[in-house]
């Protein structure tokens, strides 16, 4: 009987006790730190740089003059840039939802 009692408050104490005092370690911080200016960085570079790709392939494609290779070039451009900060930006929500589930 003792022994069934020691067990189940082991047990009882093993499932109840799941909080963890414990931090990351100094370099884990600073790279975490790192990844986040980063990110944040290449998001803050690449609205305007996207903004000018599409600006350049509007004004390629207004003075084409009726030149179908720089119609092409012009398309081309503007569909590349808007994929490319899509796919930015998608990279940056997919980041983020899984810092979140992680719980970092």
């Amino acid at each position: 009987m003792k022994q069934k009692i020691i067990i189940l408050s082991l047990i009882l104490i093993i499932i109840v006790s799941t909080t963890c005092y414990a931090a990351d370690p100094k370099i884990v911080t600073t790279i975490k730190k790192a990844f986040e200016s980063i990110t944040d960085w290449i998001i803050k570079i690449s609205t305007p740089a996207a903004a000018v790709a599409v600006g350049t392939g509007v004004f390629m494609r207004k003075f084409s003059f009726g030149d179908e290779e720089k119609i092409r070039t012009a398309k081309r451009l503007i569909r590349g840039s808007l994929f490319s900060y899509a796919f930015i930006l998608a990279i940056n929500l997919i980041l983020s939802a899984i810092q979140t589930l992680a719980g970092a």
